[in-house]
């Protein structure tokens, strides 16, 4: 956070996207003195007459040179490229720009958690809110999940801790951003149709640490070089978390629990037999969690009890149904290779997985191995399709289906009783659906549809 005060009062200032966190972005900025646009390449809002009514200029059809160019300071929401005309434009003629998580981190009072990474970020963000909760912590939990960080600043004490999931999108965009606490989960290379390359992408994610100091501290994953190397410079100090290896030092497992390790000596923090979530690297996110709680000092037995709790997010390895003996899995957050390989991980012999979408980088050549272990079939869906059958026609055998209702019964016909239909994409879902969270719904809606079909004709 900011040591000088902040103000924005008579300020000419234009918000970039009219999402979620552009709006709340918006919202805040009358709230605190400035002369707001909200400036969209949409046609129109739903929200346009809430908007107009809090006294916010709307710009819709598009970003425009002379609105960008007077303001004094330009917003830009997460998923606006900031590589645009208007935006660079206003750069030029000397506004400021910044992102949303910027934005609102500059009036918080309370300390601030942030939690970035590939895969991983929403189910550790939502448990470790959960955990600071639990040892009577006053927690506030958004950012990329749930309520923008805008959302949160009215409400910031002193006592607060923000635990925010915090985006590539969203860290390429500040400036004073200060964790207390920052989390760096894993990198793998995504969202290249955004980022020009894996290097950008990962110096984007390297931006949580870089307003960090010795007092402050970092949760690392030992078991990811790639993510030991972004953070191979930072200042704050080091807690490590493995899953694989039994730390000098640490967070990771040991005699059958999630321990704190120092001095050669375990202290149990949360048992294994606690955790209630499909999947062995999703305890790697629990770990992560329980890093964070541990260091805001939450006791074990709330841990344990956060954890005990906790089934897992929506559209995250989410049980669906059954049906003839057929489990139906729902990772559609699963929206690049590696998460979706993590997924197939999970899961042994038996498999089909529906797999496709919008292509953002990375090689689906990548899933042939653990694919081919679990003599696994692949039902294809949407742009990608002819990249899925060119990298792993000759390994695996690969369907296609034109909607997600084809893709649910083709995968249902391939699988034996006892298998696994599980819908973990490795793609974005843009040219199919509105987002991730959509098409797991269309998912989940096109297996009880199937369900309530088998079960009608097994009673006739």
């Amino acid at each position: 956070m900011t040591t000088t005060p902040f103000s924005v009062v008579g300020k000419r200032v234009v918000v970039a996207g009219a999402a979620r966190s552009g709006i709340a972005a918006a919202h805040l900025l009358v709230r605190k003195g400035a002369k707001v646009t909200l400036s969209d390449v949409r046609q129109a809002l739903p929200e346009s007459r809430e908007l107009e009514a809090g006294g916010i200029t709307l710009e819709l059809g598009g970003h425009t040179l002379p609105t960008f160019t007077n303001a004094d300071l330009i917003v830009v929401s997460p998923g606006v490229p900031t590589r645009q005309p208007a935006i660079e434009a206003a750069r030029a003629a000397g506004a400021t720009v910044i992102g949303e998580l910027e934005l609102a981190s500059r009036w918080l009072s309370g300390r601030v958690v942030a939690i970035t990474g590939t895969k991983g970020k929403s189910t550790t963000t939502t448990l470790a809110g959960r955990m600071l909760a639990a040892g009577g912590l006053e927690v506030l939990v958004g950012g990329n999940i749930g309520n923008a960080l805008s959302t949160q600043v009215d409400q910031s004490t002193v006592d607060t801790i923000h635990v925010i999931e915090a985006s590539s999108f969203q860290l390429e965009g500040i400036d004073c951003f200060h964790p207390w606490i920052a989390v760096l989960l894993n990198f793998s290379p995504d969202h290249l149709d955004r980022h020009a390359s894996v290097e950008e992408y990962a110096a984007a994610k390297g931006r949580i640490f870089e307003n960090q100091d010795e007092s402050d501290w970092v949760v690392l994953n030992a078991d990811d070089p790639a993510s030991l190397d972004i953070a191979r410079n930072v200042r704050a100090r080091r807690l490590m978390v493995s899953l694989n290896e039994k730390l000098a030092d640490g967070i990771c497992i040991d005699d059958g629990a999630i321990v704190r390790r120092t001095g050669g000596e375990s202290a149990p923090l949360v048992p294994l037999t606690s955790v209630r979530l499909i999947g062995r690297h999703l305890l790697t996110d629990v770990m992560a969690a329980a890093a964070v709680a541990h260091l805001a000092g939450v006791a074990p037995a709330a841990m344990t009890a956060a954890v005990e709790g906790f089934t897992g997010l929506e559209h995250a390895l989410e049980p669906v149904t059954r049906i003839g003996g057929v489990q139906f899995i729902n990772d559609s957050k699963a929206t690049n290779v590696e998460a979706a390989r993590r997924a197939i991980e999970s899961f042994e012999h038996g498999l089909v997985v529906i797999l496709g979408g919008k292509f953002k980088g990375g090689d689906f050549a990548d899933l042939a191995d653990a694919l081919a272990a679990r003599q696994a079939a692949v039902v294809s869906i949407g742009e990608s399709r002819p990249l899925i059958a060119e990298a792993l026609g000759a390994r695996v055998g690969v369907h296609e289906a034109q909607d997600m209702r084809g893709a649910v019964r083709q995968a249902f016909a391939l699988a034996a009783p006892g298998g696994t239909v599980l819908l973990a994409p490795a793609c974005a879902s843009f040219d199919m659906f509105r987002d991730y969270a959509e098409r797991g719904t269309v998912f989940k809606q096109e297996a009880r549809k199937l369900e309530e079909e088998w079960n009608g004709t097994r009673e006739q």
